[in-house]
């Protein structure tokens, strides 16, 4: 079981990480109106809602849980 804790933990410490870096990333790419700088801004919240999703998968409030 401490396992498991610890491996949700560092999920979670992971997700935090990227979606920090993605979200930065984003920040700087916003006012670039080229398109494949539009398709950089999607990729990016896309990155952003996944490490969304896997934080709610490490703090139990989507899967599994226990």
């Amino acid at each position: 079981m401490e396992g498991t804790i610890f491996l949700r933990i560092l999920a979670g410490a992971g997700a935090l990480v990227v979606a920090f870096f993605a979200l930065k990333a984003l920040a700087e790419e916003w006012k670039k109106p080229a398109l494949e700088d539009q398709v950089t801004k999607i990729m990016m919240v896309l990155l952003t809602l996944g490490c969304a999703i896997v934080l709610g998968v490490a703090f139990g409030l989507w899967g599994q849980g226990g």
